[in-house]
């Protein structure tokens, strides 16, 4: 299977969710999804994707056999079929939603974080399934160097490919995921601070001067 896209594995994340967490409104409709996809709580990171491209990566999905349409409804929704297309228990494909959604994090952050998609009996029942996950041929997770002044090592999930160990660790995420009104904002308060820093150095060598230091 190839590499999912960011906003694929968001998609896939979110049905995975709140198939478990709201099941009455499970299969989810378009408008659901988006709304689920740019929600503000538990997501990392924050994104604003359009309707038009969470269809674009609903299609990608079907492609992939990991969502299909549901039927019996005049509006058309969507469910996963992650589970069986990637032959995997429903723990496993619990912790893989969360990772999609909230990104690397703790063996035990990942059981606190799971609790309403499936409770695992205690920290190690979640190591186990992860080290199941990570010794596939194909790994869907990897286990992160411990970070300096971190107590326990983090898992992050492959589905989107190779992980980069400091993006990984919290570092801001790459482009690729962000809509393009969300990357305008980072860029201009890029220039802003850069203008901002540009005149405190200015400030310091004209009091330098005044003060006749070097």
């Amino acid at each position: 299977m190839r590499a999912l896209t960011p906003l694929e594995a968001r998609v896939l994340g979110v049905l995975i969710e709140k198939q478990a967490t709201v099941p009455d409104t499970y299969p989810m409709s378009i408008n659901a999804l988006v709304g689920g996809c740019n929600q503000k709580t538990a997501r990392l990171p924050v994104i604003e994707a359009t309707e038009a491209e969470v269809l674009t990566a609903l299609d990608g999905l079907k492609g992939l056999s990991l969502v299909f349409e549901g039927s019996g409804s005049r509006v058309v929704k969507f469910e996963h079929n992650m589970g069986r297309a990637l032959q995997l228990p429903s723990q496993a494909v619990a912790l893989l939603a969360v990772l999609m959604l909230r990104g690397p994090q703790t063996a035990a952050e990942l059981r606190l974080n799971c609790e309403r998609l499936h409770r695992f009996a205690d920290i190690s029942s979640v190591e186990g399934f992860l080290d199941e996950l990570a010794a596939k041929p194909v790994p869907l997770v990897l286990r992160l160097a411990r970070a300096p002044g971190e107590r326990e090592a983090r898992w992050a999930q492959l589905l989107c490919g190779e992980v980069a160990q400091a993006v990984a660790r919290g570092a801001a995420p790459t482009d690729e995921g962000v809509s393009a009104g969300e990357l305008s904002a980072l860029k201009a308060e890029q220039t802003r601070m850069a203008g901002e820093l540009e005149d405190l150095k200015a400030l310091v060598q004209r009091m330098a001067r005044e003060l006749g230091m070097d």
